[in-house]
This record gives C-alpha cells, structure tokens and sequence, in this order.
C-alpha cells in the first residue's frame, strides 16, 4: 500500500525524492569542497619536507595570511643553529587572479623545496625575474598550459618555465626577490621552513631560537604541532560554515516533505475515514505515512549519495586545482539528517491525518 501511495502520485513523490536529494548533495559537495581545500592545503604544506617552521609573533595559522614580517637575514642566524640542515624563507602573498583565491610562493630554488628537490615533468627552474613555476594540477586545468605560455598574475605577465609534481606546498612559485619588489617588501619572507638532521631535535632548535637575542618573540612551530591546529574544530569560521550548511539542507527537506505530506492527507482524507471506518487505529495511520516519508527519504539520499559523487568528479575534472574529499563519516551524517528531517516535517501531517473523524472523512468531497 506505501508504494502503491507513492507511485500514485508520481509527480509529488518524484518532487520530493529530488528535494531530499538536493539536500544531501548540498551537504556532501559543499562540506566536501571545505574538507577537501584544507586537507588538500595541510598534504602540501607538508610536502615542503620540513620539520620545523618560523614565523612572526602575530602569524595566522592559516599560513596564506601570514605577512612579510620577517628580514630574510634571519635565515643566515637559523643556519648557524645546532641540528639545522637547511633553511628556506618563503614570501606568501595572496591573489585573485582569474577570479579565484590562492596563494603565490615567492622561493629560492636552491633551498626550496627541503630534502626532495622539485620533480619537473617539463621545464625547469627559473631563468629570468619573470619566471613562474606551475604545479601539474594547475597546468592541467582548462584551458591546459605549458612551458612558454604566458601566467598573469599580479598585475605583470610570467613566463611558465617549469611544471612539477604538486603536493610541494603551493600551486605557483615565483623568484623570491621578484615577489618582493612587487608587494613592496624588499628582503622580507613571511615564513622559514626548517630540515633538521633528526626530527626529534625539534625542541632543542625551539630553545636555541627563543634563546638567540631579538627572536625571543617569534613563533617556532614543528609541523606536527600545525598539523594539530589545522583543524575544523581550531579554524576561525570553519564549524560555523559547516553548520550553516546543515542548517540550509534540513530547512530544505523539512520543508518539502512537510508540504508534501499535508497536501497528501488532505488528498486522502476519504481514503483515511474508509480505513478508520474498516478499523485501522491512529497508529497505524500514524504509521503509514511515516513508512511513505521514510521510503521517499532513503530514495532521495541514495539520489543526493549518487549526484554528489557525480559533481564532485565534474568539478574536480573541470577545476583541477579544486579537490572535493567525500567520507563516510559525512555521508552517514547526511543520511541521518535527511531521514530524521524528513520524519519530523512528516509528524504533524501525520498525527493530523489520525486525529480526523471518520464520518467526516468519509463526507468530504
């Protein structure tokens, strides 16, 4: 008899199955789309291959909004400490080119990356002041760029010179001394990334820069303590968006189904006096448009399961550089919000459906 309810009216079943749907992709792409930049951002920051990192006193740990505030003549201090074996000072600057947010990497190719030198698929290192080194995502994504072609970025026009492997900490170098004279921070970095001989001499590098005269105020982190901090839970605005999120999604299910099932008992309300008539209690009335709702919303989250798997394969195809991270945890979130929304915008039209009369039911026209 539930389906036989639903396959009745097509249309409104179809509408509603759909509405679930939307809200359980709603849910799945866009925190996907969140998870998926800082998780993506974290998995390069540690490709760098470095141990350790210093920075301002007052830096973010979104490392994009870390300002030039640091003299790169601190990199020669660092060098000289115990258990350093490398020392590269980076200048990030944010950007909107092409109409979307990232993060320039002004480096020195001879110290940056640490440890594992750059992997170049085509090109190499700089050449000129207004050379720009791309990752295989970003020349990848539409339209496709390669070695020679043209980048502009900062008001000023680069010349690709390389494309490497991605996962070294941005999407696009260019010379350090470069970025500085265009930002106007001359002999400025915003961070210096640290290889030590043993990872576990970490605190010992910590005591030795806090102790050097003049850096006693400067932030030295080890890449596991950011790892720690880089978290949903620590990000300013972050929980809040993922709740903002849920929030519109439940509205959007609660919605539907609520106007759904009030327009389908008010549809059958001959059909329920006769079933009352014959003996069928508020319960079992009760019951049966539960069943209906909780039929609509498993079909709608296993639509929503399947088209957001779908658009976020689209977008990622599309956008190379934007990554979408689906896991389970979210998916069962989102089953859970959707059927629990659903069931709750189904109650009243349900307890409503079993308070009716049946010799009024069975009168209406």
């Amino acid at each position: 008899m539930i389906v036989a309810n639903l396959v009745h009216r097509p249309i409104r079943s179809l509408i509603s199955i759909i509405a679930i749907a939307l809200e359980v992709t709603l849910i799945l792409v866009l925190v996907g789309i969140c998870y998926g930049i800082l998780n993506d951002n974290k998995t390069r920051t540690m490709g760098i291959g470095a141990d350790a990192m210093v920075r301002s006193s007052n830096a973010s740990n979104i490392l994009a909004l870390s300002a030039a505030a640091l003299p790169v003549k601190v990199g020669d201090i660092l060098r000289k400490l115990p258990h350093v074996t490398q020392v590269a000072p980076v200048l990030l600057q944010s950007s909107t080119s092409g109409g979307a947010l990232e993060t320039i990497y002004g480096i020195d190719t001879q110290n940056y990356p640490l440890g594992t030198p750059f992997h170049y698929i085509s090109g190499g290192s700089f050449q000129g002041p207004y050379d720009i080194i791309v990752d295989d995502y970003f020349a990848n994504s539409k339209p496709e760029k390669k070695v020679g072609d043209k980048v502009e970025l900062l008001n000023h026009t680069f010349r690709i010179c390389g494309i490497v492997e991605h996962g070294r900490g941005g999407r696009k170098f260019v010379p350090l001394s470069t970025l500085q004279d265009l930002i106007g921070a001359p002999n400025k970095a915003s961070i210096f990334y640290i290889k030590l001989d043993d990872a576990k001499n970490y605190e010992a590098l910590r005591n030795e820069v806090l102790a050097t005269p003049g850096m006693e105020q400067y932030q030295v982190t080890s890449m596991q303590e950011w790892l720690s901090m880089v978290t949903p839970e620590r990000l300013p605005g972050f929980s809040t968006a993922m709740k903002v999120i849920v929030a519109v999604g439940v509205c959007i299910g609660f919605i539907v189904i609520f106007q759904s099932m009030y327009a389908a008992v008010m549809e059958r309300t001959r059909e329920i006096g006769i079933l009352k008539s014959l003996g069928a209690s508020k319960t079992y009335i009760v019951n049966a448009i539960l069943r209906e709702t909780i039929l609509i919303a498993v079909a709608g989250v296993i639509v929503g399961i399947i088209v957001s798997r779908i658009t976020g394969l689209a977008l990622h195809g599309h956008f190379q550089t934007l990554p979408v991270e689906f896991s389970g945890a979210w998916v069962l979130r989102a089953t859970i919000i959707a059927i629990v929304g659903a069931i709750v915008g189904a109650l009243y039209p349900a307890f409503k459906a079993a308070q009716k009369d049946p010799i009024d039911a069975l009168a209406y026209e």
